[in-house]
This record gives structure tokens, sequence and C-alpha cells, in this order.
């Protein structure tokens, strides 16, 4: 199944007792993919930093000896803040000292998958691949991926590491869903730059086969299926009208939630949505999506 359990909220706003809940019904289910982030999340934590959902899962984990060798466990590097303000960054220093202490709260040997998080134009692009590369090397990270980059920073990256002889980024992280805001129009809550899938990424996709998409926030947040979270104003044009028309007569003919069939729809493209749930009602709702064609 390449559904992905997000667990941003795990350990803060999501309590323990509901996230265990979240995690057994998800790997009783068939799942086997986890993403989370060293700042998560700093926002809903008192601190004012991260590290609450990698240490969660940790506990997890070790309260279910034996299930980390069937997961695919990933976390990310690069927007904690920094006391003081700002964020950490993609600095080699920054990338070898927050994968250790990543491993160390997920009480895991190697991580499956280590994210890029968001870009650092103030250190040198050579640097950041590089250190990512050395992390493969030294057998603490298996596989990389960068989320929300531009393309072309992606594809110089993949090119540097091809010149060094590394291992390259070969999973995006963005958002995007069945329905999309206007060019140009401010998205609440989304404020990387280029945190959007685009025609040019599903280009680079088509001609990068190595290369897979993980969609964070692929259901808006609930406003498929919620009436009390409508679509933001950017996402208020023409071209939802048609497609929420189309989606809702064929999840009618389905009898489904509008949300079952875009995840699906996702999954039917090889991309591998990221579902963050807070219920294990929701959650199931999630799972149901993996049975639709």
């Amino acid at each position: 199944m390449d559904l992905v359990l997000g667990t941003m909220y795990f350990g803060t706003r999501t309590d323990e007792a509901t996230s265990y809940a979240l995690l057994d019904r998800f790997v009783e289910a068939g799942g086997r993919i986890l993403d989370t982030a060293n700042c998560y999340s700093f926002w809903s934590s008192p601190s004012g930093h991260g590290g609450q959902s990698e240490a969660l899962l940790g506990r997890w984990l070790a309260a279910n000896p034996g299930l980390r060798h069937e997961l695919t466990i990933a976390t990310k590097v690069g927007v904690e803040p920094v006391d003081g303000g700002g964020v950490e960054g993609l600095s080699a220093p920054v990338i070898e000292r927050e994968a250790a202490r990543s491993l160390e709260r997920l009480g895991i040997d190697a991580i499956d998958l280590y994210w890029a998080h968001g870009e650092d134009r103030s250190t040198d692009l050579e640097e950041t691949v590089a250190a990512f590369g050395a992390l493969v090397e030294a057998g603490v990270v298996r596989r990389l991926g960068v989320s929300n980059h531009p393309t072309w920073r992606v594809e110089r990256g993949r090119a540097i590491a091809e010149r060094l002889g590394l291992e390259p980024w070969t999973a995006l992280q963005l958002t995007t869903s069945y329905v999309e805001p206007r060019p140009g129009a401010q998205v609440p809550g989304k404020d990387h730059r280029f945190g959007f899938v685009t025609d040019e990424t599903v280009d680079y996709l088509d001609t990068h086969p190595d290369v897979e998409l993980w969609v964070y926030s692929p259901l808006v947040q609930g406003s498929f299926d919620r009436d009390d979270r409508p679509f933001p104003d950017a996402y208020d044009h023409p071209g939802t009208t048609a497609r929420l028309a189309e989606l809702s007569a064929r999840a009618g003919e389905l009898g489904v939630p509008r949300s079952q069939l875009v995840l699906a729809w996702m999954l039917g493209r090889g991309w591998k949505p990221i579902v963050g749930v807070s219920s294990v009602e929701q959650l199931d709702s999630a799972l149901a999506s993996a049975s639709l064609r």
C-alpha cells in the first residue's frame, strides 16, 4: 500500500493514546510508510521546538519490537526553528547533527528516507548534497528526498550528486490535489514558494522515472467532505467548479466520499498521498481508497 501516514501532530495535538491507536490501525490494515520531521510540531509546542512526533514514534516502535524492519520511516531536516529567530537550514553540520538527533528520538539505526525539508540558499548546494550523501555512505540513511524546492534546484542537486558519485534525491514532497488554486493566488497556511506541484513537476516526473512524488495535504484539510471546512478562496474558479461536479457524480455512482476518490486518483497515478488524520474513523476512510480503481 502506497498510502503514507502523516504523523505531524502525534505527541502534540494528537495525544499518545490516539496516536498509538492510529499507528496500530494503519499497520493492521497493511500500511507501512510513516512520514515525520524533526520540526513536528514546533508551532503546537510550548517549547517552540519540534521533535515530539519523532519521540512518540520511537516509543511506539519500542513497544512493538520486530515491527521496525517492515516499515519505511521518513523524516526531515531544514526548518526547525533556532533560538533567536530563523530556521536551522541545510548546512553540513546541521544535517549531520539533526540526523543523529532524529535517529536517537526514533530509536532506529537508519532513516529509510531523509528529506531536505525546505530551501536554504545561504548554504552552497554542493555542501548540502555532499552532507546528505555522506549519511548514505555512512549507512545511517538509506534514501534521500527533497521537499518544497523548485524543480531546477532539484535537478541541479541531482547533477551535483552524480558528479560527486553520491546518492541523489529520488523523491519529491510537494502539495497538490484534484483541484488547484488559481495561479498566483495565496493559499492560507501554504507559505512555501515552491511547495505546489506544477505542470513542470509532472513533466519532470514523467521524464525521470527514478523520482517519485509524495503529496502532503492531498485533501485540502478536509474540504472535499466537510461543510465546515470550505475550500479556501484561492480555489474559487471555474476549473474547481467543473472538477468538483465531475468528482461528486463519480463518487455518487460508487457510493463513496469524494475524499476517497481523490486519494484513489493519486494512487492510480503512482503518487504517494500523505494522510493526516486525528481519528480511527478518518483513517479507515482514507485506507478504503486503496481498494478503489
